[in-house]
């Protein structure tokens, strides 16, 4: 798979009117050939990836540039 491909979630593979949003869990399951434990696999190595890309910039940026502003490496609800 290329990096291209990837990164591209194909959306655009469901019938809908213009106005009508995109169910992203099943563009998300589609995507995946209808496996959704693959999906949820494949969503927790990418939140995995983006923590530890958002570690890395935090590490390279400095403080005076982010103004004091820190990273938050996981969701609070």
């Amino acid at each position: 798979m290329s990096a291209a491909e990837q990164l591209r979630l194909n959306v655009g593979s469901f019938e809908r009117s213009p106005r009508q949003e995109v169910d992203l869990v099943d563009a998300m399951i589609s995507a995946h050939g209808g496996d959704a434990r693959r999906a949820v696999a494949e969503l927790m190595l990418d939140a995995d990836f983006l923590r530890d890309q958002l570690y890395t910039a935090s590490r390279l940026m400095s403080q005076c540039y982010g103004r004091g502003w820190k990273p938050k490496y996981e969701r609070v609800l």
